[in-house]
């Protein structure tokens, strides 16, 4: 059974699941500075995925108390996974899935290219579909009107990015069970929606904080943070839930077209009635240990016993669908996935194409140089981040991926 380590700081202590392997300094050393923070609630956890981010290390659960910290949520609010179980088999699927590659990449515009369709601009939709068009209306438009009002500065690109993927890690795959069984799994948030919402509140954050007498040391201003009954807190919170709900939309809506670009192409199926649709990037109220928090996830998922949850390896090394322990210690969390162990330019550099290719054989993906950064050599063994966690979760199912779209 995996078992964390306690490491004691100068305020409240680190409890780390690392038996995956010792994290590295530099995220030690975030780690230390958001527990000197004086309003953490009891200890800050890590994840046995733990890697350096901005402010805050990713993979890491921040419980506070009246206060938050925009940049330990980050810019990519409400990132997170989705994942639907067909009652497809491996048998069902074309021995060639390059057409079905290209139908999800037509189904979905992905990164900052306009080019898998002419429906597809920059990062979004050059004519947005009558379907994301109403999602946009019936949910959002009232309610993004009102944070715009309040923070006219987080104004810009919304609904024609709603049902987008976006580039670096986010994906769509296609990928078979133990069984067998064919699933559709996809990872993206809230788009350039949150990007400007995180952005700007993280800035006001660190405006606000340079007025404020302080009775402790702000060892980096990147944790500067709002503290409750502010009117800027008020409205972080009400944008970031904004974002939050926006990224669980995108993705809803991302699947039923992926669904869709599948039937186009396979024999007819069903979906389980129940899909997996979890953030691993935000901030919600909880209760932990008899007392209302703020517990912030940063890379993170929530496992409350019983609860489903998805940690995907990398592109080229399958995931899994846990179910949570319910761990008081972890606040009731565990790893978003396997996390970095290379840096993006330190993977371009280090990682050939040549051993990329070797890694993704057998997968229906994009194989070149773009995608580098997200080799799976770029990222701490998933078979290793498992094990360092099994207080957390339990493995429900295990995929590997036969179609990877990679922004």
């Amino acid at each position: 059974m995996s078992q964390f380590s306690i490491h004691k700081t100068h305020h409240a202590p680190l409890k780390l699941w690392d038996s995956a392997g010792p994290f590295e300094a530099g995220a030690m050393q975030q780690l230390r500075n958001v527990a000197s923070l004086p309003f953490i609630f009891r200890h800050v956890a890590g994840m046995p995925d733990v890697h350096w981010g901005m402010g805050a290390t990713v993979g890491s659960v921040i419980a506070t108390q009246k206060a938050i910290v925009p940049a330990a949520v980050g810019v990519d609010i409400g990132c997170g996974m989705m994942a639907v179980r067909t009652s497809l088999t491996a048998s069902q699927l074309p021995d060639s899935l390059s057409a079905l590659r290209a139908e999800i990449e037509r189904a979905v515009p992905k990164g900052m290219e306009s080019s898998q369709s002419a429906n597809h601009a920059k990062g979004g939709w050059a004519s947005t579909p009558n379907s994301v068009s109403r999602a946009w209306y019936d949910r959002f438009e009232d309610r993004w009107r009102k944070v715009v009002a309040k923070n006219p500065k987080v104004d810009g690109k919304t609904s024609d990015q709603l049902a987008s993927m976006g580039g670096g890690n986010h994906f769509i795959e296609v990928c078979l069970d133990e069984d067998q069984r064919v699933w559709v799994m996809l990872h993206s948030g809230s788009r350039g929606t949150g990007n400007r919402i995180g952005t700007y509140f993280i800035n006001a954050a660190k405006e606000a904080i340079v007025k404020e007498t302080l009775d402790f040391h702000l060892v980096d201003k990147d944790l500067a943070f709002l503290t409750e009954g502010s009117q800027l807190f008020d409205d972080y919170i009400e944008a970031m839930h904004f974002a939050q709900d926006y990224a669980m939309a995108n993705r809803e809506l991302m699947m039923v077209r992926v669904l869709e670009a599948l039937r186009k192409h396979l024999p007819g199926f069903k979906t389980d009635k129940a899909a997996i649709n979890c953030h691993h990037n935000y901030a919600t109220r909880e209760l932990h240990f008899g007392e209302q928090v703020w517990v912030t996830r940063k890379g993170a998922v929530s496992a409350r016993e019983g609860e489903l949850g998805i940690i995907p390896g990398s592109m080229g090394t399958g995931s899994f669908i846990v179910e949570g322990l319910g761990n008081q210690e972890s606040f009731c969390s565990c790893s978003h996935g396997a996390g970095r162990v290379m840096s993006r330019g330190q993977a371009k550099k280090l990682i050939s194409l040549e051993d990329h290719k070797a890694a993704m054989h057998g997968i229906e993906a994009r194989v070149d140089e773009g995608v580098l950064d997200e080799s799976p050599a770029a990222y701490k063994d998933i078979g290793a981040v498992m094990d360092a966690q099994q207080d957390l979760v339990r493995i429900r199912h295990r995929l590997r991926q036969v179609v990877n779209v990679k922004g």
